[in-house]
């Protein structure tokens, strides 16, 4: 809706009002316009690749952006923190979640955003192949040596068998510590949370899980257990120690787990996240970044420029250095920031702070807010990765870098406020606006509910019933009013539909 619905309403005097007396409307504010991915924040290379996606594809820049970052925290998720002052260190993985409905090709963004990673994991997978074999052998080898040291105890003479049985004791507990290194993987998809947890163990503590569709947050709701299991994407995002039990073996412990989401779901998704048990109350919501761009569909440019495979080669390039170049790290690289960069994030957190208490701006996404400083410091060292691909772990974060971040702390929460409101405010409030507008419009100044929906657009409302929470909502912030029903005559029938009067400013500022 136009923000002018409500131009003039505030331009009449309460006293040129006249019948019985009306308090002062409370407005229903619209959702206002949400911004859109900044793109300029993140380094050319990496921008380039999001306008160029964008513009064949004909998708908003936001998803190929919110994309951007999970690729690049896929890259470095548990291969670097960002130390920001003290003992406050953030890794850097992300949880993004774009909202589009279907119909957006967000398959072909995923695939031209994520395939480059896919080509590395198939390098990785080469490169460890020779490393494999060695380990297999070496099993192989010890596991014979183990077993004729066995068979030659329990053949030896008295004297001799409690060394040799010693011997093979040792043997065989040293083929039991021995491993072969996992088949290298970056990505999972449709993964269950044990599934995640035994990679994690296997992938030396980090995984991704991006995929264009919303089947994680049914996975996490309980899909395969029946009840909500959500314990390892929390641990995966803060970072928190988990214990991994494999059939057959001793609990592995994850020091410092690293899990990278990156969705792309319907927006009904969203709406529903809000419903899993314990998603809200143990933080799982807030962990997220949220995006919900408007969708091009209707106005898109059916012969649009195709991206560069310059473009292209070098957004694979660099991505591909930086992840093989952090693939082996087991300790990760601290990211430091000079004075000029905490000195912006400090700003930013002072803003935060403010806005938290009761009363504040942030008050309706306290959780989520509490989290957006770190978030903010995340997406600060992913830039700057991305900016120094080659060898940003033996750089500082500088001050433009966190202030890109920040711009970007502030574009998810945009988004996050209104992802939240959503969730949580009454499904009313969008509809109840559009009536006001059709009262205006119509200068209706008394009408039945009946009337009023014979005059609404059959595809907002397709039963008369749907006029209830709107017209419910529309009284309670003193736009309209109900006339009191006339008594029945009791010879049976329907009964009248209900009357409403409509306050003056609405007809009178038309």
């Amino acid at each position: 809706m136009s923000p002018d619905l409500w131009e003039g309403f505030d331009q009449l005097d309460p006293e040129q009002i006249t019948g019985p007396a009306w308090d002062e409307p409370v407005p229903i504010t619209a959702r206002p316009a949400l911004p859109t991915f900044p793109v300029g924040t993140l380094p050319a290379w990496l921008g380039d690749m999001v306008r160029g996606v964008a513009e064949e594809t004909q998708t908003p820049v936001d998803l190929a952006g919110c994309l951007a970052l999970a690729v690049i925290a896929t890259a470095a998720g548990g291969r670097a923190k960002v130390c920001v002052r003290g003992h406050w260190r953030e890794p850097v993985n992300l949880y993004t979640a774009i909202a589009l409905d279907p119909g957006n090709r967000k398959s072909a963004v995923f695939d031209l955003m994520v395939r480059p990673l896919l080509d590395v994991e198939k390098t990785l997978i080469e490169l460890s192949g020779p490393v494999r074999a060695e380990a297999e052998t070496t099993i192989r080898l010890a596991k014979s040596a183990a077993d004729k040291a066995a068979q030659k105890a329990a053949t030896a003479e008295p004297v001799a068998r409690d060394a040799l049985t010693a011997e093979a004791v040792a043997l065989a507990q040293t083929v039991e510590e021995m491993t072969v290194p996992a088949v290298p993987q970056l990505i999972a998809d449709d993964a269950t949370p044990e599934t995640i947890g035994t990679l994690l163990a296997q992938q030396d503590g980090r995984i991704s899980c991006l995929s264009a569709e919303g089947e994680l947050f049914d996975i996490i709701a309980g899909r395969y257990s029946g009840r909500p299991n959500m314990g390892m994407f929390l641990k995966g995002h803060a970072g928190d120690m988990v214990r991994v039990n494999r059939q057959g073996r001793e609990s592995e412990h994850i020091d410092s787990p690293a899990v990278t989401i990156g969705l792309a779901i319907q927006p009904e998704v969203l709406d529903s996240l809000a419903r899993i048990d314990g998603a809200d109350g143990r933080g799982l919501l807030a962990r997220f970044l949220y995006s919900k761009p408007l969708s091009l569909v209707g106005s898109r440019n059916l012969s649009p420029a195709l991206l560069s495979e310059d473009t292209a080669d070098l957004y694979a390039r660099n991505l591909g250095g930086l992840t093989l170049a952090l693939a082996d790290w087991t300790d990760p690289a601290i990211l430091t920031l000079t004075p000029e960069a905490d000195a912006v994030i400090l700003a930013f957190q002072k803003v935060t702070e403010s806005r938290l208490g009761k009363g504040g701006s942030f008050a309706p996404i306290v959780k989520w807010a509490s989290k957006r400083d770190g978030a903010v410091a995340r997406i600060a060292g992913l830039l700057h990765l991305a900016t120094h691909p080659e060898d940003g772990w033996h750089r500082p974060i500088e001050a433009a870098t966190m202030a890109a971040a920040t711009e970007l702390g502030d574009y998810f929460t945009a988004h996050a406020l209104d992802v939240f409101d959503a969730m949580t405010a009454a499904p009313a409030r969008d509809t109840a606006y559009a009536v006001l507008a059709h009262l205006r419009s119509s200068r209706m100044d008394g009408f039945s509910k009946r009337e009023l929906f014979r005059t609404l657009p059959r595809a907002d409302f397709p039963a008369i019933g749907d006029l209830d929470p709107a017209l419910a909502l529309l009284e309670e912030h003193g736009w309209i009013r109900q006339q009191p029903q006339p008594p029945r005559t009791g010879r049976g029938g329907r009964p009248p539909s209900p009357r409403y009067d409509t306050h003056p400013r609405v007809t009178r500022s038309a």
